[in-house]
């Protein structure tokens, strides 16, 4: 892992899933990081549950899978019930992502469980990093740093930071004194989320997915199993008394009928918003999470929207810092992110809520094929506008992959290299990645493999002969499979970022000694790529 020459941190306010996941990431691009939370320990509130498949990628890619995973329940089938009949209307099945990813699965796990997981990731880690206790008073920017002043129970003191990334939530202190304008509504209905200590398994056997959403116009619920418990949540009505606990047994009981024995164990109630920040920088600062978008997590899409954010700005901050791009290309960020949740994470779960109401017949992003309904729902369909054109996507449809394109997450396949097999998201870990798919024994010219940021390698099923120059850096293929998958020709170039996402799909000449791949680079971070030392 490379680490930039400057020792100055980066700071992050707030200590939420967001906010540890952010400080991995720049932990695993060598940046420098102090995180810096108000309250003296981590929330225990009852709180968003569901982890999708992007993020369990992100997670993999800084260091932290194995832990959540550890702490979680894995879950291969979304479920959709109709509540008048109790009978199951539509199954989404994870398994059918297995050309697409190592983790065909979501999990449940609760933030307050999920928190204690990445603070002791990032403790062993960056030890030190993480400072409690101290709530963020106000910061002045510099050209260089940003000045962080803190209320601590020893006093206030005074934190120079390289940039501050705001992770502090949707009431977000760093965006007030930035004056972003937050534009959206704030729903009259708030959400009533409910942990419950119950057996479905011997004593009350029951058979719904571990995660089911009850469709109904008069009253909708989700049923999510969670490694020690189970919750439900649904809709409270403008003006509605929170329920007694008496009242939410009942409530749960009109769901999944009479069992022996049911104890509430935890309850939260919070406001409903579609509401997104109108800039999300200013100057050194940046936002992220809650702070940038307050999204309703139907579908899971609050938290995990989030995590994008955490996916896309460190590798940037990264090479900033380390002198291989511009600062221009922190620009990138907000031209990328922010479409995605103001205009695709907010309308689908808007349409997800009308959905479960049956206020429309499908929330406008389900298809008769379960491929594209679990590459949309685990949010491996989000495609970036990374050419600033205004493409994006997030929603992916039919019962087989489509062909991949850029801006388009890669799909995560393995290879055979030199020593034995590497899938696609660990090549791509820490640098831009060139694949040239082409055949290694027609002698093809590649650039030299001579830059730490940006790296070469032949894909084919025919493996590189020993005399070409090319075993080194040459992936194979066996049966084309990662070929087909991505649904390139022969004599293609596939350039792709370090956030495993695709930068650029191209046709390469073999025979021309001409490095394409350099040139899209710096197009994208305005600096050729460095060389390593001689």
């Amino acid at each position: 892992m490379s680490t930039t020459t400057e020792q100055l941190p980066v700071g992050v306010v707030g200590a939420g899933p967001v906010g540890l996941i952010t400080a991995l990431g720049l932990a695993h691009y060598g940046v420098p990081v102090v995180v810096f939370e108000e309250d003296d320990t981590l929330s225990r509130d009852t709180k968003a549950g569901t982890v999708l498949t992007r993020t369990l990628e992100v997670l993999h890619r800084y260091g932290a899978l194995d832990d959540v995973l550890a702490g979680a329940l894995r879950i291969d089938e979304i479920g959709e019930l109709d509540r008048a009949t109790n009978r199951q209307t539509l199954s989404v099945r994870t398994g059918d992502l297995t050309e697409d990813t190592r983790f065909p699965f979501v999990i449940n796990i609760p933030q307050h469980e999920l928190e204690p997981i990445l603070r002791q990731r990032l403790d062993a880690t960056v030890p030190g990093a993480l400072h409690m206790g101290h709530r963020l008073l106000d910061f002045t920017q510099h050209p260089d740093r940003v000045e962080v002043r803190l209320r601590t129970a020893d006093g206030d003191r005074t934190v120079p930071v390289r940039y501050l990334l705001a992770c502090d939530g949707g009431r977000s202190a760093v965006r007030d004194q930035i004056g972003a304008v937050v534009e959206g509504e704030t729903y009259q209905e708030r959400y009533m989320l409910v942990d419950l200590k119950v057996d479905l398994d011997v004593e009350n056997p029951r058979d719904y997915p571990y995660l089911a959403y009850f469709g109904d116009p008069q009253e909708w619920m989700i049923l999510v199993r969670q490694p020690h418990c189970w919750r439900f949540l649904y809709p409270l009505q403008a003006g509605q008394a929170e329920p007694s606990r008496e009242e939410l047994a009942d409530k749960a009981r009109r769901f999944i009928g009479d069992t022996k024995t049911l104890e509430i164990i935890g309850t939260n109630i919070y406001h409903v918003h579609q509401r997104v920040a109108d800039r999300w920088q200013d100057g050194r600062v940046f936002l992220l999470g809650d702070a940038a978008h307050l999204i309703t997590p139907m579908w899971a899409l609050g938290l995990n929207t989030g995590v994008l954010d955490a996916s896309n700005l460190p590798w940037r901050m990264a090479w900033v810092l380390r002198g291989w791009a511009e600062p221009d290309l922190l620009d990138g960020y907000q031209t990328e992110q922010a479409p995605v949740a103001s205009q695709g994470s907010a309308a689908m779960a808007a349409a997800a809520r009308a959905y479960m109401a049956r206020r429309a017949d499908d929330p406008g992003v389900m298809t008769a094929g379960n491929w594209g309904n679990a590459f949309t729902r685990g949010m491996l369909g989000v495609r970036l506008d990374v050419d600033g054109t205004g493409d994006w996507s997030m929603v992916a449809a039919g019962d087989d992959p489509l062909p991949v394109l850029a801006g388009a997450r890669s799909p995560d396949l393995p290879l055979i290299g030199r020593t034995g097999r590497v899938h696609l998201h660990d090549l791509t870990a820490d640098a831009f990645v060139a694949l040239y798919f082409t055949d290694p024994r027609r002698a093809p010219v590649l650039p030299p493999q001579d830059s730490p940021a940006l790296r070469h390698y032949v894909v084919s099923r025919w493996d590189a002969p020993h005399d070409s120059g090319l075993r080194d850096r040459a992936l194979f293929d066996p049966g084309d499979r990662v070929r087909r998958r991505f649904a390139v020709a022969d004599d293609t170039l596939v350039l792709i970022r370090p956030d495993g996402h695709v930068a650029a799909i191209v046709p390469f000449d073999p025979g021309a000694d001409r490095d394409a791949a350099s040139g899209i680079y710096q197009r994208i971070t305005g600096c050729p790529p460095p060389r390593d030392p001689a």
